[in-house]
This record gives structure tokens, C-alpha cells and sequence, in this order.
């Protein structure tokens, strides 16, 4: 979807709390993809997880990270994940169930071409 809609629509990954701290959860995928990282403690911290994530997971969507107090997860319960399509008046346009179980794809791509194409 980020390719076929990438010139028509903004899209970003945030980066929210990590959810599999090895200090607290670790999943067997985080330790076959090299991305096991204990909660940061600060901002900076947080910061360099969120760069290493982006890269060893080969991210290619614009990526920027939430705030250490956690705001916007909180409000977008996005933990752990979620999938969200934002319309031009920056209401929720679509809100997926929490990840990755719960995605949809074609529901996501139906809402997303609802809005592209109402802009």
C-alpha cells in the first residue's frame, strides 16, 4: 500500500513503547530479527532502539518517535500495534485492531482509498 499510495497520501511509522523488552517479554521473531532491547530509560534512548528497529526490520516508511511520556500511544492506544488511516480534516478515518493479529489489510486499503480518493 505504501508504494501504490506513497505520492498521494503521508504515511509514518511512530514509534511507540518498545513491546517486547527483553527486561520484561522477550518473542522468539525479536531474537531471530536481532531487535532485543531492554525498556530505554530516557529519550535518547528510545531514540537509538527506534533507529535500530527501523533499520534491522528494513523499515522504508518515514518513521518519528513518540514522545518518552508516551502521548501519542496514549491517544491512539497503539500499543502494540495499530494500523490508523488520518482523513484531510485530521479525524480517524480507520482504526485497526491491535496488531498484528488483528490487521486487516483490505479494510485498511478500502478506508485509505475512501479518503485518497475524497481529497
Amino acid at each position: 500500500m505504501y508504494e501504490q499510495y506513497r505520492n498521494q497520501a503521508a504515511f509514518l511509522v511512530v514509534y511507540i513503547t518498545e513491546a517486547h523488552p527483553s527486561d520484561v517479554w522477550q518473542m522468539q521473531s525479536n531474537i531471530k530479527d536481532k531487535v532485543v532491547f531492554a525498556s530505554p530509560r530516557n529519550q535518547d534512548e528510545r531514540a537509538s532502539v527506534a533507529g535500530t528497529c527501523v533499520r534491522k526490520l528494513g523499515i522504508e516508511i518515514p518513521a518519528v518517535l513518540d514522545e518518552f511520556g508516551n502521548s501519542t500511544e496514549s491517544a491512539y492506544t497503539a500499543w502494540p500495534d495499530r494500523l490508523y488511516v488520518i482523513d484531510g480534516s485530521g479525524r480517524v478515518a480507520y482504526k485497526s485492531k491491535p496488531g498484528p493479529f488483528g490487521f486487516k489489510p483490505d479494510e485498511l486499503a478500502a478506508a485509505l482509498r475512501k479518503v485518497v480518493t475524497a481529497q
